[in-house]
């Protein structure tokens, strides 16, 4: 006399895969994953802010350090590489990529370290407003960018831990294809220790 499933049958299967879709993650990992859009974005836009600053910087200190065109040279090719190393939101679980963006981050951050310590030799630049002022946004943008980099990180982090544990790992998998993130790695020089000699 089974005819199929009741009506009891059919609430009580309703209501077990309401449960099991609730327990699933399916929506947190929804969020996380548009929480890691959203701070890459600002990643983004804040090394956007220090490359549009550098054109600007550099213009300044040609006119008042014309020997150290080697150096303006060298910033003005790791902006160059910098801005167009880019890296899209897909792209953030591929390791080699996320790799060549940092390390086109880095040398640029590197080469505006150089041209800050040639600046030292030009005390009349030094004094110059237009440069002070830049020089402040800089490093404005300088902190902004870590600050940046800390939210993705944790943001990543959180990420990362709802698609790796269960049992939202199956519906990462499983469901919505979804792959750890790659997050900022300490750079080679802030490895090493610094050799400081007498």
């Amino acid at each position: 006399m089974k005819r199929g499933f009741g009506r009891i049958q059919l609430v009580a299967l309703f209501v077990g895969f309401s449960g099991l879709g609730g327990g699933c993650g399916y929506n947190s990992l929804q969020g996380l994953d548009e929480d890691v859009k959203a701070s890459w974005s600002e990643v983004e836009n804040q090394y956007q802010r220090r490359a549009d600053l550098i054109p600007n910087l550099v213009s300044v200190v040609k006119g008042y350090a014309k020997h150290e065109r080697e150096t303006l040279e060298a910033v003005v090719r790791a902006r160059a590489q910098a801005t167009q190393t880019k890296i899209d939101v897909s792209g953030l679980s591929n390791a080699q990529a996320f790799s060549k963006f940092q390390e086109a981050q880095g040398a640029l951050s590197s080469a505006l370290a150089r041209l800050m310590v040639v600046v030292e030799r030009y005390p009349e630049l030094k004094a110059n407003e237009n440069f002070r002022d830049l020089q402040v946004q800089l490093e404005g943008t300088e902190n902004r960018i870590t600050v940046a980099r800390k939210r993705y990180i944790d943001t990543v982090a959180a990420y990362n831990k709802e698609v790796r544990y269960f049992p939202t790992n199956l519906t990462a998998r499983y469901l919505l294809d979804m792959k750890t993130r790659e997050s900022f790695q300490a750079e080679a020089a802030a490895k090493s220790v610094p050799k400081v000699e007498f």
